[in-house]
């Protein structure tokens, strides 16, 4: 049994973007005559958690009687799916399954799996590693990750908060993590690697302070939780775009680069797909000479910065397009609003 760890950001990559929160009021209250009045974002901010479940996201081959083998992936397990019970009972974390594993001496175990929302049961007969003795079940897995991204906006009256605009995902499978908590932390950013074609940036950031607040639900439209202190926020409060009102030409993003300041950088928006329910709405093209030189155009960390047009916000930068680091995708604003978890509604 091995433990995959990975200290990556959480932003704009296809493969590591795959590190949304929210607040209070309601799609509807969007799309009716009264507009929630949402602080602008633009901040960064870390996340540690911890998975709802074990994660699997690979295979490691065990050697036994001089023979590479594989049980779990004999047994039909696979990556992405989630370790939800062994025996009956919830394993909490990689160390306790490794030790549940290697107890049982080679006995067939019953495992529960969470796969693609359904439950999924198989039997998993550990073998013992020619190397060493111990027990294997052939698995790569992992109960906790961290990262940083960008938070989109906050509601004022509870502190409550959208970030990334798509979800948190594990970067081999691809497959949105089930968490089951997380924290909010501060973060600085040290640096910035500059974006080129086949080959996406990133914004290196560290945490620079303890637990600031919450996560509460990690969805593909972002991540939610609640501050326990209201950020500072140099853009403000604005009014809640509507999707039919987000229009092909010029807007701003806000994110904060490696002076820790955060301020607001020109884009374009075209090809609006006003039907889209999930994170990929419409295209994001950077064309601030600031923005581009520093970083490229889109990096890893700059995920959920916000999009401002004609006064209001109206969607989040979310993914970067591998081939051209100027160009990427946006979520529109209700699309975040209408997957925040029910209880941070108001």
């Amino acid at each position: 049994m091995h433990q995959k760890t990975r200290g990556r950001s959480f932003a704009l990559l296809a493969a590591l973007l795959c590190l949304c929160l929210l607040f209070s009021l309601p799609v509807a209250a969007v799309r009716g005559e009264q507009r929630p009045m949402l602080l602008v974002g633009g901040i960064p901010f870390g996340v540690r958690f911890f998975t709802d479940g074990i994660l699997v996201v690979g295979y490691c081959d065990v050697t036994h009687g001089g023979t590479q083998k594989n049980p779990a992936r004999d047994a039909g397990v696979r990556p992405g799916d989630c370790i939800t019970a062994v025996n009956g009972e919830k394993p909490t974390s990689v160390s306790e399954l490794s030790g549940v594993i290697e107890q049982s001496k080679g006995k067939p175990l019953s495992i529960s799996l969470s796969r693609d929302d359904q439950t999924i049961s198989v039997l998993l007969s550990p073998i013992s590693c020619d190397e060493d003795g111990h027990f294997r079940t052939g698995l790569w897995v992992r109960d906790s990750g961290a990262g940083i991204g960008t938070v989109t906006f906050i509601k004022e009256r509870d502190h409550s908060f959208a970030g990334l605009g798509h979800g948190i995902c594990d970067g081999e499978s691809g497959t949105l993590i089930r968490m089951a908590r997380g924290s909010v932390m501060g973060v600085t950013i040290g640096g910035i690697t500059k974006g080129a074609s086949g080959a996406p940036g990133e914004l290196k950031g560290h945490f620079s302070a303890g637990k600031t607040g919450v996560l509460s639900s990690n969805t593909v439209c972002g991540v939610y939780g609640t501050f326990a202190e209201l950020p500072l926020l140099p853009a403000g409060a604005m009014p809640a775009g509507k999707r039919e009102e987000l229009h092909c030409g010029a807007a701003t993003c806000w994110c904060t680069l490696d002076d820790n300041v955060t301020r607001e950088y020109h884009i374009e928006i075209s090809d609006i797909n006003r039907a889209a329910t999930g994170n990929k709405c419409f295209t994001v093209k950077v064309t601030d000479p600031v923005l581009l030189e520093k970083t490229g155009g889109i990096v890893q960390g700059m995920s959920g910065s916000p999009i401002v047009q004609d006064g209001r916000l109206v969607g989040a930068v979310t993914h970067v397009l591998i081939g051209d680091p100027t160009t990427g995708y946006g979520i529109f604003i209700e699309n975040m609003l209408a997957n925040m978890p029910e209880a941070l509604m108001g």
